[in-house]
């Protein structure tokens, strides 16, 4: 009673520092400041890239006849493209530095900066909803694959998780979107939002968008699936073999509570580790997706900026992919530490 009184007496100060110096804080930093580095080479590499590419944006305009030299060379100035590469690299990374600016788009003439803040809730709508898909399908399908290990129903989930696997990404996609055609107007052929979305009330906004989300979340789902479903049963076969498992049924304990409580629990741990690659895995699936279902997202911005050759369109692009697989793999840490708290943050690499 007094241990808890003195806990309770504690001055917000105290409280703080004990935050500040715990274990999982000082990961954090860690994990942080090499964060920073990672994205310094990242985006050393990813300009040095763009640069290797042959031609530039202004090459294309130079092709239309309409276009006049001293509009080119004025947009060359603009663009500070009349200036070394490294030069031009030194600004850019200076200004992300100084004023988070990513530099103005050479097809949109707008800052960067907007056109990801427009982009970037489109596509991790999509790829959360796609995760819960896939963890909510994938773990179940898992444990019975691996409870009913060689049976009949063994062998058709293991056949479905190779089809699924087999499939790439933009025949799924194709699939669906033929689906929808067929469908049509049972499931929207493409877009975010229904023509009359601005007339519709709060809720109606959100079940239009959840209503086009369908098709897209489960194209990116179906290989996610397969892979994780076969991970989880032979993870959790292994764990059924060990020893600890067999004391458990030895001593008459339920089967449900021998696999959902000791089995699982210590067969999860691995497929934690792949949020971080889903995470970001997501965003290069999201290209195939938002592309055939016309979704407004960062992987169809990027893709559009590649064609384009939009330099600082798409450095700002290749770097959002590099900060969400940092994103992605320190909440899979977190995660990590949360579910099993005898793990130590040291310990991870």
């Amino acid at each position: 009673m007094a241990q808890s009184n003195n806990v309770s007496r504690r001055s917000p100060l105290a409280l703080f520092q004990n935050f500040i110096y715990s274990e999982t804080s000082l990961y954090i930093l860690k994990r942080l400041l090499q964060a920073v580095l990672t994205l310094l080479l990242a985006s050393a590499l990813c300009f040095a890239i763009t640069e290797l590419a042959p031609g530039d944006y202004l090459d294309i305009l130079k092709q239309d006849p309409q276009i006049t030299q001293e509009r080119i060379a004025e947009l060359t100035r603009q663009f500070g493209l009349d200036k070394p590469a490294i030069v031009q690299y030194g600004r850019w990374l200076w200004r992300v530095v100084t004023q988070f600016d990513f530099g103005e788009s050479f097809v949109y003439f707008r800052s960067v900066k907007s056109l990801l803040f427009e982009r970037i809730p489109a596509t991790l709508l999509l790829a959360v909803a796609s995760i819960i898909v896939t963890w909510a399908i994938a773990i179940p399908l898992g444990i019975l694959s691996a409870v009913k290990q060689n049976t009949a129903i063994d062998k058709v989930l293991r056949v479905l998780s190779y089809f699924g696997q087999g499939f790439p990404s933009f025949i799924t996609a194709l699939i669906f979107l033929i689906i929808a055609q067929f469908l049509s107007p049972l499931f929207p052929v493409g877009g975010m939002t229904s023509i009359n979305h601005d007339q519709l009330s709060f809720v109606g906004k959100i079940l239009d968008i959840g209503w086009h989300m369908i098709l897209p979340t489960i194209a990116l789902s179906i290989t996610s699936f397969a892979g994780l479903q076969r991970l989880t049963r032979g993870q959790l076969l292994d764990v059924l073999r060990q020893d600890y498992i067999q004391t458990a049924r030895a001593k008459g304990l339920p089967e449900n509570k021998v696999i959902y409580v000791h089995a699982l629990r210590n067969a999860i741990n691995p497929l934690i580790t792949l949020i971080g690659f889903e995470f970001a895995s997501l965003l290069s699936g999201s290209f195939i997706a938002e592309f055939f279902f016309n979704w407004p997202g960062l992987g169809r911005l990027t893709l559009q900026a590649v064609q384009a050759q939009d330099k600082y369109l798409v450095m700002a692009s290749l770097m959002m992919g590099a900060a969400m697989l940092i994103i992605g793999n320190l909440l899979a840490d977190l995660l990590l530490k949360a579910v099993d708290p005898k793990i130590k943050l040291a310990d991870l690499k």
